[in-house]
């Protein structure tokens, strides 16, 4: 049984738990070098719309919900907090495919996986798939000026080598100088040498060109903001922040507000064992790097040195507070230019990484560890009330002020909800037309989506009444997938290209269970058959909330 499209894919994935696009012509745009936007800007403004809600979208990469909002009171988060105080915070929203191209094309387009077979960083969904429209593509057809700063689509093929540019972005989007070396040999080790490492707290004015990427979007960010308040046009400003994504390169004073000895493990650092062997993620990258090199570990299953996981989940947590800070920087401003009234903010991540968990250090999984995501909404006069002249809602808060109050977060939601549904959503908020929904083959159509709006949990007004926000719990699913090249754990088990791809993990999350079928996958006709099952797994929430105990095949009661 071979299934032909994303639409009876998951049909058919439901029954098997019950019983157990054109080519286009594309700009060649490699090598776009960014250029000033005050001239593009200016020609762009006279056909923009002046009357309406802007958008920030935030987008962070490999943040799992290590946030001060999200019950983490550990991690020092402050302006996120803030955030989240005036927002709805949603506490269960996942990711489609926990890898950073696959992600991102999913909610940036409205469309699994399954559709955009974008599952590498090697395919560019235009070419490859179907000319499927983009959330910066539609608003900027509807009259909006759509600018793009750091890592917002995954650059490199996925993404045309352009960042989708000129269909998403009014303007070349902008990426960070000094973002070139990232993987250089920049970090001090304790022989006074550079190393290309794992851990890397920095000394900022000694870096190249002095500065750290994140720091370079924050300022191009804020320089845009600041000219649009000057245009005047309605924007659509996505910023994209590259930490706590490895290396941790990070100010090094920001270490500091994690003690080595307060730091924590995992609760459940061994390997389950129950676990599939396919299922298994050997985090190859982290293996690359000097320090990790120096440790010695056996690959695939060796473990850390607990001493050393420690010093990752430190600056795992550094970086967070190191990538809260610079969205502090942004929203004040936003605050500043008294934009907190008529603009949407939507901050998410690509993805999860799991800080030890199941032995595990990286994504490239279906545990909720890997899939699962920040994601919250601030919508002025929904969410929260307008402000008064003179009153600052997002002022800037100092991570290393001691006496900084713990927030408390805003509406929290709890259904389950996916990042496809970014797309539908926004639109709604912002007052455009809802794109449709996609129908049952829709490789051909260049406009529709594969989630429902979540703005109906927006409105407090009608929370009570809306029929959507009173389904039972069980009515609702978050639907995730990884590929793996072969069934025990190899070289190229992370990150496999697609042409290698040979089996497919395919995950249902509901709010009782965690349910992976892995099947046999084939990447030339994009088909999986689901009556070849190589493994399976089934972990129920209540009972075992970390995923560790595997209950598929098992004949006796649940927990």
């Amino acid at each position: 049984m071979t299934l032909p499209n994303l639409g009876l894919l998951w049909l058919r994935f439901a029954v098997s738990l019950a019983i157990a696009p054109s080519l286009l012509s594309v700009p060649t745009t490699e090598g776009l070098e960014y250029m000033e936007p005050e001239d593009l800007l200016e020609s762009v403004r006279n056909s923009s719309l002046k009357d309406g809600l802007n958008v920030l979208l935030i987008i962070v990469d490999d943040l799992r919900p290590a946030l001060g909002c999200y019950g983490e009171d550990f991690v020092k988060s402050p302006n996120i907090d803030q955030l989240a105080s005036h927002s709805v915070v949603f506490q269960n929203a996942f990711a489609q495919q926990a890898v950073c191209a696959p992600s991102r094309v999913s909610f940036l387009t409205g469309r699994r996986p399954d559709t955009t077979r974008v599952y590498d960083f090697n395919s560019y969904w235009r070419v490859h798939s179907g000319n499927y429209s983009t959330i910066p593509q539609y608003f900027k057809e509807n009259g909006y000026i759509t600018l793009s700063v750091g890592k917002v689509f995954h650059p490199g093929i996925s993404s045309n080598h352009s960042d989708d540019f000129p269909y998403s972005w009014s303007v070349p989007p902008f990426h960070p100088s000094s973002e070139r070396y990232e993987n250089s040999k920049t970090c001090k080790g304790q022989d006074e040498e550079l190393h290309a490492n794992l851990i890397c707290p920095v000394d900022v004015d000694e870096m190249p060109e002095g500065t750290l990427p994140d720091k370079q979007s924050t300022e191009e960010a804020i320089r845009l903001l600041q000219k649009m308040k000057k245009t005047k046009g309605l924007f659509f400003l996505a910023v994209g922040y590259h930490k706590p994504h490895i290396p941790f390169r990070y100010p090094k004073d920001f270490q500091k507000l994690y003690p080595l000895e307060n730091v924590t493990l995992a609760p459940d650092p061994q390997i389950p064992g129950g676990l599939p062997l396919v299922a298994y993620t050997p985090w190859m990258d982290i293996r690359k790097r000097e320090d990790v090199q120096a440790l010695n570990i056996s690959v695939p299953y060796g473990p850390i040195p607990k001493e050393f996981q420690r010093k990752i989940r430190q600056s795992y947590f550094a970086s967070v507070s190191y990538l809260d800070s610079e969205v502090g920087r942004l929203l004040d401003t936003l605050d500043e230019l008294q934009f907190s009234n008529n603009t949407i903010i939507a901050f998410l991540s690509d993805h999860g990484w799991s800080l030890g968990e199941h032995g595990e250090w990286a994504k490239y999984s279906n545990y909720d560890v890997a899939t699962r995501v920040p994601l919250m909404f601030y919508v002025p006069g929904k969410t929260a009330p307008f402000t008064f002249p003179g009153e600052r809602r997002f002022a800037y808060i100092d991570p290393f002020d001691s006496i900084a109050e713990l927030m408390i977060p805003g509406k929290q939601a709890e259904e389950l909800v996916e990042l496809v549904s970014l797309f539908p959503t926004l639109s709604e908020l912002a007052g455009l037309t809802i794109p449709p929904c996609c129908p049952y083959d829709s490789f051909d159509v260049e406009l529709c989506r594969e989630g429902p709006s979540l703005a109906r949990f927006l409105n407090f007004a009608t929370w009570e009444k809306d029929p959507y926000s009173t389904r039972k719990p069980s009515d609702f699913v978050a639907y995730s997938q990884y590929p793996r090249p072969s069934d025990t754990p190899q070289w190229n088990s992370d990150e496999p290209d697609l042409k290698d791809i040979k089996i497919m993990g395919y995950s249902m999350r509901t709010i009782d269970y965690r349910f992976t079928v892995w099947v046999t996958f084939d990447p030339v006709n994009f088909t999986a058959n689901f009556t070849d099952i190589h493994a399976g797994e089934l972990y129920f929430v209540d009972c075992d909330p970390l995923q560790d105990h595997n209950f598929y095949n098992q004949t006796l009661g649940i927990c």
